[in-house]
């Protein structure tokens, strides 16, 4: 039986984020005492030589949330991200126009009738997302193809946050960051968003320009293998989590290991399996440092991001 006794604390407007992360960690329970051990496994990963992947959903990309996730990368505790396509998607869309403030219970018919799209409490007018990026994307496209025609789908992303760099807002962007501090982005399911529908249609008319997926695979595999030690933050489920756990097991698994979830385990979905269970998998090492984390990620990740030092 553990001997460690559960403490009270309190909080005050001098209470920094460190501060109150470390209380959590006395208070015994419930979601605080995890998340003040994703904060400690998250100091452990980067002070030792450690690979860390990030990998998330992209609805986290429409909320205020991407800066706390560029702030990530800018400050050094990623290595690597894993996403899918609706975060260029969002990325671009949101350096280049505005999404606004909505509520769940909004009228989603009046919303269509007005050109104007619901993420959640997000919105997303049409004028801000669909017509932005393809105008945005089709130059752009047009300079990769005058520079060479077949490209690995990480390299797109790498000059697409290169160019988003540029923009009036570039400094918003994810991409950019990336791009900036030498992250890769891997985005398996590339086809499955607007940009990804922006290369198809590209394709059409210049049907010897390729994505080609399998040297992006092979590049991720050799991060992989390269790695001295590898961990994990990840955020809900989908690709980008199996994505992270599906190479990392050819290395016997993850060393580290922080997810952040709103799913229930008793579904069997990939977003609601608890890390333990990537362990039967050989996805995740029986000895890794790992904890689940039940919240929503765009209150527990700034929490997390603000406590690191």
């Amino acid at each position: 039986m553990a001997e460690e006794p559960v403490r009270d604390f309190t909080t005050g407007p001098e209470t920094t984020l460190t501060e109150l992360l470390e209380r959590f960690g006395t208070a015994g329970g419930f979601t605080a005492a995890k998340l003040a051990t994703a904060a400690g496994i998250m100091r452990r990963m980067h002070d030792s030589d450690c690979t860390v992947f990030l990998s998330f959903p992209a609805d986290i990309m429409a909320t205020g949330t991407r800066g706390v996730l560029r702030q990530l990368v800018s400050n050094g505790f990623i290595d690597v991200i894993v996403t899918t396509c609706g975060t260029l998607d969002h990325d671009i869309a949101r350096t280049l126009a505005n999404y606004y403030h909505g509520n769940f219970e909004m009228n989603d018919t009046e919303l269509r009738e007005r050109g104007i799209n619901r993420l959640g409490n997000v919105l997303v007018p049409d004028d801000s997302y669909g017509i932005p990026i393809e105008k945005w994307m089709h130059p752009f496209l047009e300079d990769l193809y005058k520079k060479q025609t077949r490209w690995m789908p990480g390299e797109i992303w790498h000059e697409l946050g290169a160019r988003l760099a540029r923009e009036e807002r570039g400094n918003e962007s994810l991409l950019a960051a990336c791009t900036a501090h030498n992250v890769p982005v891997f985005v398996p399911g590339f086809s499955d968003g607007a940009v990804g529908s922006q290369l198809w249609q590209f394709w059409q008319s210049h049907r010897d320009f390729t994505p080609d997926t399998l040297a992006d695979e092979h590049a991720l595999s050799d991060i992989v293998h390269d790695a001295k030690a590898t961990g994990a933050l990840m955020i809900g489920g989908g690709i980008s989590k199996h994505h992270v756990i599906w190479w990392n097991q050819f290395r016997d698994g993850l060393d580290y290991a922080i997810q952040v979830t709103t799913a229930p385990e008793w579904d069997g979905s990939l977003s609601g399996a608890r890390i333990r269970e990537a362990v039967s998998w050989g996805k995740v090492r029986p000895e890794a440092q790992r904890v689940t984390v039940e919240g929503d990620a765009t209150v527990l990740l700034p929490l997390l991001a603000g406590a690191l030092r």
